[in-house]
């Protein structure tokens, strides 16, 4: 995909580096290894001079970013806490309950092969500003729902928004913020983790706050929705973006991405990065208080293991993006998860701030993979194709973790063997990721792959 102008934002993260308006490498120029920590990609059709109106817009444009990734979360963080509030007054027995924590893998992982084909046929801009719509449309909805049906139908409606919008941001960036992938994809990974965090630590009290109907609770988060909404549309307007289908640019051509050994390191490594964030966001706190730790403290915990994401969501990627690899940040990374998942095991309640902080760490491997999907392709189309695949087929390998890691405890009584199990699973974890940290494009692998084309 080939974008008709090319939006500048000002040098707000590396002073030395030019607009990224200037001087774009062609998709095609083989990469110096001092400069496979930025891919190539796709040369603009034409390139406006930076002025205070398209300053302007670049940074609009960075804002609205930022604010859809805000909303990306918080559709699943806020309804946890709510949960027995929403069970008992929709009657919905433990089995649907429970289909509902599966709901948001599942919907990710199936609504994210689909981004790319709605990419190409209206363009990536317009596909996200509609999935922010139908989160909006999906949170205020629910919260009307009077049957279980119906709410897990608004909730899916509104994954769905997040599922294309999830895969298809980091598109956005390659493709109109080439030369600040890093930064963006760093601000872009700060705001997620921050409406994940915010979600989770408000939505009990800002529900007291408006008389304990778990309805207001879930559905005010709608407004934040709605804003980002708001950003998007002008940024939807001004670019006037077509799908190659559509009377576009070109379409690029479709990558055999499932014949890159590249791809399928990237989807398990993503896959098992995602297990254990959505095991400790549905477990830590009954870790803790298993420990003796009281509800309150639990809670706070629960919020220093996401909080500590925010700030390292937007130094790791800047990070990342400056190596040629990135496996030094997947043994590090790691590594305090084991730290962290062996304390708790072994003594949970005695040093709980430290072991939150490590698995906080941890989890920080999410900020990573979309760093690394954003450098493994030389070109946006390269890039969508990566971000669905790698997403998708991740999202559908961590819908067994949490549920297998509720059986083990519900069959031992006891955490020290889930918590060895989610330890041992960082060993392949850093094993996929090692591989998809090496400097190399799914591009080049796929079509090797693939072998000559036949007359």
């Amino acid at each position: 995909m080939n974008g008709r102008h090319i939006m500048p934002i000002p040098r707000c993260v590396n002073s030395s580096h030019h607009s990224m308006m200037a001087r774009m490498p062609a998709a095609d120029t083989a990469a110096s290894p001092r400069n496979e920590a930025r891919p190539q990609t796709e040369r603009p059709a034409g390139s406006a001079p930076s002025t205070p109106s398209t300053r302007y817009l670049g940074w609009l444009f960075a804002i609205a970013i930022a604010a859809a990734a805000f909303n990306l979360r918080p559709v699943v963080t806020s309804l946890g806490p709510l949960l027995d509030q929403v069970r008992a007054d929709l009657g919905m027995n433990p089995t649907l309950a429970g289909l509902l924590t599966a709901v948001p893998s599942l919907c990710f992982g199936l609504f994210g092969f689909a981004a790319p084909a709605m990419a190409r046929r209206i363009g990536p801009i317009a596909v996200i500003t509609a999935g922010l719509g139908a989160i909006t449309a999906g949170v205020l909805a629910r919260s009307f729902a009077g049957g279980t049906a119906v709410f897990l139908l608004l909730t899916a409606l509104a994954l769905a928004g997040v599922a294309v919008s999830n895969v298809l941001i980091p598109v956005v960036i390659k493709r109109y913020f080439p030369q600040k992938v890093g930064p963006m994809i760093g601000l872009y990974s700060m705001a997620l983790s921050a409406g994940t965090a915010l979600a989770a630590a408000v939505t009990v009290p800002l529900t007291s706050s408006l008389g304990g109907d778990w309805r207001y609770g879930l559905g005010i988060w709608a407004a934040l929705g709605a804003l980002a909404l708001a950003l998007w549309l002008p940024v939807l307007i001004t670019r006037r973006e077509r799908g190659e289908r559509a009377g576009g640019a070109a379409a690029p051509a479709r990558l055999p991405i499932a014949r890159s050994r590249t791809a399928w390191a990237m989807a398990c490594f993503f896959g098992l990065q995602a297990t254990g964030a959505y095991v400790v966001m549905g477990w830590l706190p009954k870790i803790f208080q298993d420990a003796g730790i009281d509800k309150g403290t639990s809670g706070v915990l629960l919020a220093v293991t996401m909080v500590i994401g925010v700030p390292v969501s937007f130094v790791l990627p800047n990070l990342a993006a400056r190596r040629g690899d990135q496996r030094l940040f997947v043994v590090v990374l790691a590594s305090c998860g084991i730290a962290g998942y062996a304390g708790l095991a072994l003594a949970p309640a005695g040093a709980p701030w430290v072991w939150s902080v490590l698995v906080g760490l941890s989890n920080c491997a999410f900020p990573l993979v979309l760093t690394m999907i954003g450098l493994r392709a030389r070109t946006a189309g390269g890039v969508a194709q990566l971000s669905a695949f790698a997403q998708s087929v991740g999202y559908l390998i961590s819908i067994p973790g949490p549920i297998l890691i509720g059986r083990i405890y519900q069959v031992t009584g006891e955490w020290y063997w889930p918590l060895g199990f989610l330890a041992v699973l960082l060993v392949p974890q850093m094993l996929f990721g090692l591989r998809a940290a090496m400097p190399r494009h799914v591009e080049d692998e796929a079509l090797r792959a693939a072998g000559p084309v036949k007359a």
